[in-house]
């Protein structure tokens, strides 16, 4: 297990206009592998939050953060630089604060996302921030047009428990090369990491007082300041599809720009055509990945009627192959989920399945000690019932099935959500005719992999608004402002 005492001594301080600072009060950090106390860390109040937001607008309003490209540019390398160096620390702090298994830490957990803030310090110095419109003939003369990009303003930055930092840097690095100011809110059930990200930035980095500001809080009233704020331009929030309705809610009182990335019930495609082992790997290992803690993920896998039996086997016998324990291990591939009460919620849905007549085929078991739930298939499942319309964030993989290509995509986009998802045939036309149809922000065809930081990810329908990462993730945090001027004759 992780070396608690160390865990515990790593520093726990907010960033707030430039300076690292303790809270009055704190809350508990857990180790969800153990379910112990790893330390304490700072539990913002409202007046916390608010200094916060107001370093971010005094930041953005008096200094030359939003128009200083090349400074942005330095401060973006910096950051890249101490995050590459302690990167070894972070992975150590990764495992004990969100329990996610060594093995993935070097993906999309760690490795991956440090590389964000590269892909954007890259991308600034190329990125124009003027279109020009061409002329225009108005009254006699000739007038010229063009575009000017701006920075957002002051971004609240609200991220959810299971990727942390790729949560945090996805917001964070684009927010900061558009020139907005940040004040971001670490997860309460997994704050360390965020919080040793405002360490780094105070200790490494040029960036000035004020532009980042890293809180962490159990309080849902500091949320409420970060998304009512008069002095907050833009909120930017990672998490559940209900919470991501109320921030809506609060932020329509001063009419503030919203990017959401919220919920998933992603579909696995397979059609009667294809080989099974590819994606009945994908199912079972896709849904582990990070105890099923991820909004990406395709939990619910759509199988021709006439092969649900062979599909099912192939996927247990996946699932048998799938390792969880300690999640220091470099072979466990499955850590535990974030809390007990993550835990009870995800059993809770899966027994109220079985009673409602799907198929428990293997798992549905809470194990000890930490937050441990075993991987679990259902089978013979209700594609309207709640384990198939609603998002669990656990282990768990539903098979439901269908009657051919048009009854699968009526299946897959029978969902609120419209995160991802993929798409399995023998005939690569057939497949993308299919992940064409499918009413979703991204989409895997024959086991195409589209995760990075240049690609654009987010959903449709209730899964979110507007994208991050890519060149789009930089113009979520941009204003234009059209001008016009007569051409001198």
């Amino acid at each position: 297990m992780p070396d608690q005492d160390a865990a515990a001594a790593m520093p726990k301080r907010m960033l707030i206009d430039g300076k690292l600072v303790e809270a009055e009060r704190t809350f508990p950090s857990i180790n969800p592998a153990t379910g112990e106390v790893l330390g304490h860390s700072p539990d913002a109040t409202v007046a916390d939050a608010e200094a916060a937001v107001a370093a971010a607008r005094r930041a953005f309003d008096e200094g030359d953060w939003s128009t200083n490209v090349a400074f942005r540019v330095q401060c973006l390398d910096q950051l890249h630089r101490a995050l590459t160096e302690h990167k070894e620390e972070l992975r150590e702090l990764t495992i004990a604060d969100t329990g996610a298994p060594r093995q993935i830490t070097y993906g999309a957990q760690l490795d991956q996302p440090i590389e964000i803030v590269r892909y954007y310090a890259d991308l600034l110095p190329t990125y124009s921030m003027t279109e020009e419109l061409g002329e225009m003939e108005f009254m006699g003369k000739q007038h010229r047009r063009w575009v000017e990009k701006e920075a957002g303003g002051v971004v609240a930055a609200i991220i959810g428990y299971n990727y942390p930092t790729q949560l945090a840097l996805a917001k964070l690095a684009p927010a900061l090369a558009a020139g907005c100011t940040v004040v971001l809110k670490a997860a309460p059930d997994t704050p360390l990491i965020t919080l040793a990200l405002g360490e780094l930035i105070a200790q490494h980095t040029d960036i000035p007082p004020g532009v980042v500001n890293v809180i962490s809080s159990s309080s849902v009233e500091v949320g409420e300041v970060l998304t009512t704020s008069p002095d907050v331009d833009l909120v930017t929030f990672t998490g559940s599809t209900a919470t991501g309705r109320r921030i809506m809610a609060a932020a329509s009182a001063t009419v503030k720009r919203v990017f959401l990335e919220l919920g998933g019930k992603s579909a696995l495609v397979v059609l009667d055509d294809a080989d099974v082992t590819e994606p009945a790997m994908v199912g079972a290992f896709a849904t582990c990945s990070h105890a099923g803690q991820g909004c990406a993920i395709p939990t619910r896998m759509l199988v021709p009627r006439a092969r649900h039996d062979e599909i099912v086997a192939q996927v247990v016998a996946m699932m048998g192959a799938v390792k969880y324990g300690d999640p220091t291990d470099p072979a466990i591939y499955m850590g535990p989920l974030v809390s007990a009460k993550q835990r009870e919620k995800v059993d809770g849905m899966v027994q109220r399945a079985i009673a409602d007549g799907a198929t428990l085929v293997v798992g549905g078991s809470k194990v000890d000690p930490g937050y441990f739930y075993t991987p679990t298939v259902l089978s013979n499942v209700d594609p309207d019932s709640e384990i198939a319309q609603e998002e669990v964030f656990g282990p768990v993989l539903v098979i439901i099935d269908h009657d051919g290509d048009d009854d699968a995509v009526q299946i897959a986009n029978n969902s609120i959500y419209g995160l991802s998802g993929s798409v399995y045939s023998a005939d690569y036309e057939r497949a993308l005719s299919v992940a064409r149809r499918i009413r979703t922000g991204t989409v895997s065809v024959n086991g195409g992999a589209w995760f990075g930081p240049d690609v654009p990810f987010g959903g449709y329908k209730q899964s979110g608004i507007g994208r991050e990462m890519g060149v789009a993730g930089l113009e979520e945090f941009l204003e234009r402002k059209s001008l016009a001027t007569p051409v001198a004759s």
